[in-house]
């Protein structure tokens, strides 16, 4: 399975609101601080990679991201499993490092085969995700599209290509 996401800056409020009117359901409500690690021997910046621990009161998961595919959109390889808070510690252990920890209070919303995702990102301001999960490549360039009509639909239009962890290490760099 891939994950085919295209992320907009935008106004929450304005967007929860056109979400309601075209039906989607409001899933969940989360605080999730999301911890990134480098690898002791490899450099995921180099190979488009990434290693999370997301902590949220639904748990803890551990997400390798593989590298971007392209087309129009983030796509790429997610694999997620469910950890205990002890992750954290073992990854430190095995000597990989923490490069970055970012907080955000997010809004899950599901409808017509799309994942919403309001994001206010602590130091980064407010962000929209929109996601749409298919089965190989083929189907990517078509889940784009629709991707791209539901955001015309809700008002979107400042697309953000880059995750949120460049953005925070960007604005980092920049402060200093």
């Amino acid at each position: 399975m891939l994950e085919v996401e295209v992320k907009y800056r935008a106004d929450l409020s304005a967007v929860r609101h056109r979400l309601a009117s075209l039906g989607f359901s409001l899933l969940s409500l989360e605080e999730e601080v999301d911890i990134y690690f480098q690898h002791p021997c490899r450099d995921f910046s180099a190979t488009d990679e990434a290693l999370r621990v997301r902590i949220s009161k639904g748990g803890v998961a551990v997400t390798y991201k593989g590298p971007r595919m392209g087309v129009g959109a983030k796509t790429r390889l997610e694999v997620s499993a469910e950890a205990s808070g002890g992750v954290v510690e073992i990854l430190e252990r095995l000597g990989f490092a923490r490069v970055a920890a970012i907080r955000k209070r997010r809004e899950y919303y599901r409808g017509g085969g799309f994942l919403v995702s309001l994001d206010a990102v602590e130091g980064l301001g407010e962000f929209v995700e929109i996601e749409k999960v298919v089965e190989d490549a083929s189907q990517v360039a078509a889940a784009v599209e629709e991707i791209k009509r539901l955001a015309s639909a809700l008002g979107l239009v400042e697309e953000v290509k880059e995750t949120y962890l460049e953005l925070f290490l960007n604005t980092f760099k920049s402060r200093g």
